[in-house]
């Protein structure tokens, strides 16, 4: 032990990592530009700082800039060295278990990543998102497809979080599985509450599955009730890995996140070849969030047209209504899945357009380049959109965007005049409500809006 908030430990993985290559251990210890020693270290930072307070990666580095993790070699295996890091991941001094899989899952989706051959978007990256849910061992055999996947924000008020637990609760009385962005907030609330009520149903094998990447991990640390982790390549992945696996989709009030990940399933689910795939969406939360709700639909009309409400349903204040409306949904995607010959793990015939699966490096000229006009067709319309609000989060969250933002300014994001404004107006209202950064935290906009 260091100091008295940090302490260094060492474990043995079990399984299949205790057994590493030398030319494993080597690409996790190298410390290169291209080498993977950063990107370990920093995501199992991320992990170990389970329940921390701030969402900002680069804090959270500069906070513990003396931590570090190593891979020693041994004559039976392997050991993981953690140096200097968070208290708080400890119980008098030994190791949290769940944290301790956590870590495991790190180690073994980067050493994944790095053996896969770059994919072209297309069928490639489809198979690659796979081959990720495959080798982590989430792709279960169900008898039925009961995985409902919910997104939400980190930063909610108290009263948003025990209305998630609730729907959570009810979705677990009716032997639904839950997938979050595994963080905290909205994507605890429903894990915690589907625990409760998996336990008083007897289901020991209940999934409280969690899918980041990279670059929002230390933002949004897997929460403790996750026991399923997966770490994507890239937030492309990210998103395809959930609509992929989802058998249903429940928004609870977020920032500009969740909006990145309405805009994916709503240009998704607006694609002509997705029309007759079931995939119900509900977006719901306390009767506090009515107005959040009346805003954000009058955004999507304001921008994608009226025809795209006709993709989701707004349920407020009935968490009973929402679960029994997913139960039931459950048997119509069963229906289908079983009629097409698609599988109830991996959703094939959903078709996702290339400009969903490109990877979007938020840089200004990429941001300042996005096509935000209302006359485009709604999925391409969406696309960017989506890409607007990731650019967003990156610039609020995730290290590289803060840097970029510390160098040169806001991103400046051009469209049409009533679009521009719809759009200020939303960001106007997640800043107002404290939905940009955790309750507490001041928010200087990375961003600014002009119309042409």
């Amino acid at each position: 032990m260091t100091r008295s908030d940090r302490i260094s430990t060492s474990f043995s993985p079990t399984g299949s990592l205790n057994l590493l290559s030398r030319s494993e251990v080597e690409r996790l210890l190298d410390v290169s530009n291209s080498g993977l020693h950063r990107l370990f270290r920093n995501c199992a930072l991320a992990v170990l700082n389970c329940g921390g307070e701030t969402d900002n990666s680069k804090e959270l580095l500069a906070a513990f800039h003396d931590f570090d993790i190593n891979v020693v070699r041994q004559e039976r295996g392997v050991r993981i060295e953690l140096v200097n890091a968070p208290e708080s991941a400890f119980v008098d001094g030994v190791l949290i278990q769940g944290i301790k899989e956590h870590l495991v899952a790190v180690v073994r989706d980067l050493l994944y990543s790095s053996e896969l051959p770059p994919c072209i978007p297309g069928q490639t990256t489809t198979d690659l998102v796979f081959s990720r849910l495959r080798h982590a061992q989430v792709l279960s055999d169900v008898p039925t497809p009961n995985l409902v996947v919910c997104w939400g924000g980190h930063s909610i008020p108290r009263e948003e979080y025990e209305y998630c637990k609730e729907v959570g609760y009810e979705m677990g009385l009716r032997g639904l599985d839950v997938c979050t962005g595994c963080g905290p907030g909205a994507m605890k609330g429903p894990m915690k509450g589907a625990a409760v009520s998996s336990g008083k149903q007897r289901r020991s094998h209940a999934r409280y599955l969690g899918i980041s990447e990279p670059g929002i991990i230390a933002a949004e640390p897997p929460n403790p009730m996750v026991n399923g982790l997966v770490i994507m390549p890239d937030i492309e992945k990210r998103l395809e890995a959930f609509v992929r696996m989802a058998h249903g989709i429940i928004v609870f009030p977020g920032g500009v996140g969740t909006m990145e990940e309405i805009l994916y399933i709503l240009g998704i689910l607006s694609h002509p070849d997705n029309q007759i795939i079931p995939l119900p969406l509900i977006f719901t939360g306390p009767e506090s969030c009515r107005g959040y709700f009346e805003q954000l639909d009058a955004f999507l009309k304001k921008t994608l047209g009226l025809d795209a409400c006709a993709y989701y349903r707004i349920i407020v204040d009935d968490a009973k209504t929402v679960a029994r409306h997913m139960a039931s949904c459950m048997e119509q995607v069963t229906e289908f899945r079983r009629s097409t010959h698609d599988a109830f793990s991996f959703n094939w015939k959903l078709f996702i357009d290339v400009p969903f699966q490109e990877p979007f490096t938020p840089t200004h000229e990429n941001m300042s380049t996005l096509r935000l006009d209302p006359s485009r067709p709604m999925a391409d319309l969406a696309c960017d959109l989506r890409r607007a609000f990731s650019g967003i989060v990156a610039g609020n969250v995730k290290e590289e965007g803060i840097q970029a933002i510390e160098e040169h300014g806001p991103y400046i994001l051009h469209g049409d005049k009533a679009l521009m404004a719809a759009m200020d107006e939303l960001l106007a209202g997640f800043s107002r409500d404290g939905r940009m950064k955790l309750a507490g935290a001041a928010y200087e906009p990375c961003y600014r809006i002009e119309s042409v």
